[in-house]
């Protein structure tokens, strides 16, 4: 086999111009190249085809991860913290659906008033790959407390 394969996406990503703001229907070219993308990489169809999430709900987190990635701005603020949006950027574009699912189980789970929830969403998508695999571990150590092995 003398085909060369690669899974790395680096380039794929980089080749995405950002945009400039005074390019008015620039900004919504943009927006749809990383929906597209974004939409890919949590394999879209396949979550909202599932039946376990309502297709609104997916997205509307599209979108928040869409216009993060697309904007123009040198910091968006996550948790309160401004963070270079070079980064946000690439921690969205890194997203896969196990993580949109622990995103979704976790909004379904609350029972707290969130006042600005795009603000919300945007911070649990961002923290989604650093939080997911203690958050299972935690809730197997819960299941399994006191279980004789």
């Amino acid at each position: 086999n003398t085909k060369i394969s690669s899974t790395d996406l680096s380039n794929i990503y980089q080749s995405i111009p950002l945009l400039a703001v005074d390019e008015p229907d620039g900004l919504i070219n943009g927006i749809d190249a990383y929906r597209e993308i974004i939409r890919g990489n949590i394999e879209y169809e396949c979550l909202a085809e599932c039946g376990h999430y309502r297709r609104a709900e997916l997205d509307e987190l599209v979108e928040i991860m869409a216009d993060a990635a697309a904007t123009v701005k040198d910091y968006i603020t996550i948790g309160g913290e401004p963070k270079p949006s070079q980064n946000v950027r690439s921690v969205l574009l890194k997203l896969t659906p196990p993580h949109i699912e622990y995103v979704m189980e976790r909004m379904a789970e609350n029972t707290t008033e969130i006042h600005n929830i795009r603000a919300y969403l945007l911070t649990a998508l961002y923290n989604a790959p650093q939080t997911i695999d203690h958050h299972y571990r935690s809730r197997v150590n819960h299941d399994l407390y006191g279980v004789p092995q």
